[in-house]
């Protein structure tokens, strides 16, 4: 039998928005963003699956918001990745519970989140982030780590 490799795994994230130029508008606010994968089992078959969230608040005023995810330490957003020295453990973040959809920028296979008049106004919604690590990943013990910058433009 194998001894089992636990491995604790995290992903932090960032907050940080955008302001058109123009007509002067009223504030969204962005926070309470993370998500935390806790130990990942090298040796399991299975996709590891956990489910965080953020929470963003506009006025009446904002009327189009988009909240995107950077691809942090990945080369793009299909191949994101936590880093632990020179070790890599693949990963990804989804909108959606199926994790077909990965958040991103909306450019490559990536969405961005979009709506039009978040209701309720001036008051928090918080939205989900579906996070997965790919099966049988063969790495160190350790902590592994990804820095994802959220971007909330309105």
């Amino acid at each position: 039998m194998a001894a089992k490799k636990i491995i604790f795994v995290m992903t932090i994230i960032s907050a940080g928005m955008v302001l058109h130029a123009g007509i002067a508008r009223a504030a969204c606010s962005l926070g309470g963003a993370a998500i935390a994968f806790g130990s990942y089992d090298a040796l399991n078959t299975l996709p590891f699956d956990t489910i965080g969230s953020m929470v963003f608040q506009c006025n009446q005023r904002d009327h189009h918001v988009m909240i995107t995810l950077s691809k942090g330490n990945g080369s793009a957003y299909a191949i994101r990745r936590m880093i632990n020295g020179s070790q890599q453990l693949f990963y990804n973040l989804y909108r959606d519970a199926g994790r077909a959809i990965i958040w991103g920028d909306g450019s490559g296979v990536s969405q961005a989140y979009i709506i039009n008049n978040p209701q309720p106004n001036n008051r928090d919604i918080t939205l989900p982030i579906f996070g997965r690590i790919p099966p049988s990943q063969n790495v160190n013990v350790g902590t592994y780590t990804d820095m994802i910058t959220v971007t909330l433009t309105y």
